[in-house]
């Protein structure tokens, strides 16, 4: 936009013209002397074109720059908002990591169908499910006793073959910043190196009731509601140790190993005491 030589009047300096501008500034030269003025905000209170069609155009560019600053203005404060939810987040999980207090059951074994068998082994990740009923109902459930000491261990029984014949499928420890209780969506996602994978053939030798019994029902083998239920964290630790001897390729058995004794220092579990397994399978 072009307003050199055009007339203006300031309602302090007079009538003057324009002698230069650019895109911050505009320089206007009075009876006296020059004065330099920041542009276009001059013209919003003190400063006035004489030429009407120039100053509805520039009417429009002072709209148009009000409009971007205060969508600026809304960035920034939406920014700030999020810096202070996030900083509000923050301290919520470090308050809840120092008061932790570790349950004896913080472990999950979870039920996959034959889609998910694919897709939490892939995507290294689960879903908790959503509400059934009450003034919750379709919200995700929260998994609120897992947190960074916490399992999850994948499992599948073909629809052939009895509940008993559950296999393991793999396990993870979740991510090293997930506590259940901040959990929203659902999604429990695992850590990024504790991780394992079992072949058809380890599978086939781990089996779920030989390390998991109800306690009130020690003789039955029934699973037959929900996608998951939480279980001791001492018959996780028989399971990754028994992991950790089947693996026989070196980098797997490695981190087997080292998953297990991360796992036995997150849970205060002294590896040398651990017990044999004797879950349902092992009292038939």
């Amino acid at each position: 936009m072009n307003l050199i030589n055009k007339k203006v009047t300031h309602k302090s300096f007079g009538t003057g013209s324009i002698v230069k501008h650019n895109e911050t500034s505009i320089e206007i030269h009075f009876a006296s002397e020059n004065k330099k003025f920041v542009f276009p905000d001059v013209f919003e209170k003190h400063l006035k074109l004489h030429d009407p069609s120039v100053a509805n155009t520039l009417e429009k560019i002072i709209q148009d720059k009000e409009m971007e600053r205060k969508e600026e203005e809304r960035r920034k404060e939406e920014e700030k908002k999020i810096l202070r939810q996030n900083h509000e987040l923050r301290l919520e999980h470090e308050k809840l990591m120092k008061n932790h207090k570790l349950h004896p059951e913080s472990q999950m074994v979870f039920w996959c169908d034959e889609e998910e068998q694919i897709s939490s082994l892939s995507e290294w990740k689960v879903f908790s499910g959503e509400i059934k009923s009450g003034n919750n109902k379709g919200k995700p459930n929260k998994p609120i006793r897992l947190h960074q000491n916490s399992a999850v261990l994948l499992t599948a029984v073909d629809s052939s073959v009895p509940e008993k014949d559950r296999r393991i499928l793999g396990v993870y420890m979740v991510h090293e910043n997930f506590i259940g209780k901040l959990c929203e969506d659902g999604f429990i996602p695992a850590h990024s190196k504790y991780k394992l994978q079992l072949t058809e053939q380890e599978s086939d030798q781990l089996l779920f009731w030989n390390y998991y019994v109800n306690e009130k029902s020690p003789d039955k083998m029934t699973w037959n509601t929900g996608k998951y239920r939480y279980f001791d964290n001492v018959w996780m630790a028989q399971i990754l140790r028994d992991i950790a001897s089947l693996k026989t390729d070196p980098m797997e058995q490695e981190l087997a190993q080292q998953f297990f004794k991360h796992f036995c220092k997150m849970n205060k579990i002294l590896a040398q005491e651990l017990p044999e397994p004797n879950g349902a399978l092992k009292r038939m």
